[in-house]
Parts: structure tokens; C-alpha cells; sequence
């Protein structure tokens, strides 16, 4: 396997499919001449010309119509927003046509259609580019949300996304793009809908997805060496969510830490505590803890931005916590 970063795996999963499709196209701010506000589409503008490589005006509401209205061409669109954060004002189209108009045209017109861009936090960028809106968006039937943490799952992920029928929120994060992961030279796609076990262990399962699950790693790494067996499984999927995965786990470790990115009131973490609780509540030794940011906008100064995001030392207390350590 070759070695390659979050966004070449971006890169290669959109370019591979436009070499195999002509009816998918990009579009977004700065995907085109500049190659990517982050450099996920390094290169494309060369190999595919301005007609399917399209830069567009700040106009989120303007381009997210425009590209939805040409799935009901037969298209197949690409949409990048530079920040989710700026999806909000083309949330209209987002949730009101390309969620529905499949139920609405009586199936007549299908709306195959990806959404993608960076979520949450990125470092000094203050309250209105540091939000994660993952539950909003999976709180609409209809949409599908895929929320990678490496560029192996990016990029078979990604693929999947632009070849299902109904539109995708592909969500990733400013601080991925440079990490690095090995991925398969030749073609692969992952199922949407399936979580994985990323770290098997034996006492406690951590659930999370996306940039954050990297301090849930940190934190299996440091109980291991006090004898504390984490499990750790990566949604990939929020919606579908694979509640099964999570279910089985517990019934095996019966205890159960939930860490998101994301504010406290009624997010993904939240339902998954409730299908848990409804679905295997005999098998928990421990009350559920879900980890969350402070339920405050997030913060400009480094040092109250630090207390906001959580943390693996938090992970590890949860642990501790459902253990009665």
C-alpha cells in the first residue's frame, strides 16, 4: 500500500470517478484555479477542464440550487463548501429539495448529490467556523452523513457517496487534510452504514468519529498501560448509524463512553445513548457517559478554546468513571 494524505485520498476518490462517470462534475469555492481552499482537488482543473471543475461566486444558497436542479438532468454533482460553517446559508436547498424531492416527485426524480467539506472545530477560528453539524444534518430523512477520521476510509467512503442515488454530507476536517494513511493502489469502496473496531479490547467500548476519535486513541494507549482494555469503534456513518456495532460491543464490554465533537444538547451521542439504553439495557454495568464541547459557542483564545474541546484525559476519567475506578 502506498502511504498518501487525507487530501490526495480525497483527490483520487473524486478524480477516479469522473474518470468513469461524465455526468459528475465539482463545484464549490476555489475548487478550480486554486486547486482546493485546502488542495483537495489538486490538479483536476488540469485533467478535466472548467466545464466539470467550476468555480463559484460566495453564493452557497446560488451554487447548492444550481447543482441540485442538474441532478434532475441526470447529473451528478460534486458540491464543496469551503466550511460546513457556510453551508447554513444554503441549508434551504440542502434539507427542503435534495432530502426530499425523491418522496416528493413520487420517486420520479432522484438526487444523487454530494455535499463535502470540513466540520467542527480548526484551531483560532472562533464561534461561527468552528461548529459541528453532523446531528443537524442526519436529523433530516433522506440525507445520508459520512464522517471519515483517515484517508483510507476518505477515499473508499467518498466513492460510495458519488455513486449513491440519494445526496450525501461528506464531512471532513481543515486538521486531516495533511494526515497521512496508507491506501490500496487499485479501486475499492466501503459500504456507507457500517461502523468499524478500530482497537478490539475487553472492558470498556469508546465510541466516536471524524478528527476527534484521535484523542479516544490517545487514551486507549494510556489506560492500556494500567491494564484497561478499551474497545474502540469509528462510526464512519452517522446516518445510517450502525447501532448493531455498538450493541454487540457493550453486550461483550458492558460499559460504554461516547466522545463527539459537537455541542451537548440532543446530538449524535444522545441517540445513541437512547438506542443503547432501549435496546441493551441489561447488559450495561454503568451508566452511559458522552463526552461533548463545553455548550458554550466556541471560543477565540487558545487557552478557554483548550477547556471547550474534549480531550483524551476527559476519555480516560469517562472510563475510569464507568469502571468505579
Amino acid at each position: 500500500m502506498r502511504t498518501i494524505q487525507f487530501r490526495e485520498a480525497i483527490a483520487e476518490a473524486m478524480s477516479e470517478e469522473m474518470r468513469r462517470d461524465e455526468s459528475i462534475y465539482l463545484m464549490g469555492e476555489e475548487v478550480a484555479e486554486y486547486n482546493g481552499a485546502y488542495k483537495a482537488s489538486k490538479g483536476m482543473l488540469d485533467e478535466f477542464g472548467e466545464k466539470r471543475v467550476i468555480d463559484t461566486p460566495i453564493a452557497e444558497l446560488g451554487f447548492a440550487g444550481i447543482a441540485i436542479g442538474s441532478t434532475m438532468t441526470g447529473n451528478r454533482p460534486i458540491v464543496e463548501y469551503m466550511t460546513f460553517n457556510f453551508s447554513l446559508v444554503g441549508i434551504d436547498q440542502i434539507i427542503n429539495n435534495a432530502a426530499k424531492i425523491r418522496q416528493m416527485s413520487g420517486g420520479q426524480f432522484k438526487c444523487p448529490i454530494v455535499f463535502r467539506g470540513p466540520t467542527g472545530s480548526a484551531g483560532q477560528l472562533a464561534a461561527t467556523h468552528s461548529q459541528a453539524f453532523e446531528s443537524w444534518f442526519a436529523n433530516t430523512p433522506g440525507l445520508k452523513v459520512i464522517v471519515p477520521s483517515n484517508p483510507y476510509d476518505a477515499k473508499g467512503l467518498l466513492k460510495s457517496a458519488i455513486r449513491d442515488d440519494d445526496p450525501v454530507i461528506f464531512m471532513e476536517s481543515e486538521q486531516m487534510y495533511g494526515d497521512k494513511g496508507e491506501v490500496p493502489d487499485g479501486e475499492y469502496i466501503l459500504p456507507i452504514g457500517v461502523a468499524e473496531i478500530k482497537r478490539a479490547g475487553n472492558d470498556v467500548t469508546v465510541v466516536s468519529f471524524g478528527k476527534i476519535i484521535k484523542e479516544a486513541y490517545k487514551a486507549a494507549d494510556e489506560l492500556e498501560k494500567e491494564g484497561i482494555s478499551c474497545e474502540v469503534i469509528d462510526l464512519r456513518t452517522v446516518r445510517p448509524l450502525d447501532i448493531d456495532a455498538v450493541i454487540n460491543s457493550v453486550k461483550k464490554t458492558n460499559r460504554l463512553v461516547i466522545l463527539e465533537e459537537a455541542w451537548p444538547f440532543g446530538n449524535v451521542s444522545t441517540e445513541i445513548t437512547f438506542q443503547v439504553q432501549s435496546k441493551a439495557f441489561d447488559y450495561l454495568d454503568a451508566p452511559i457517559v458522552k463526552i461533548n464541547t463545553a455548550d458554550t459557542p466556541a471560543p477565540y483564545s487558545p487557552q478557554l478554546f483548550e477547556e471547550w474541546l474534549p480531550n483524551y484525559q476527559e476519555v480516560i476519567k469517562a472510563v475510569k468513571k464507568v469502571m468505579y475506578k
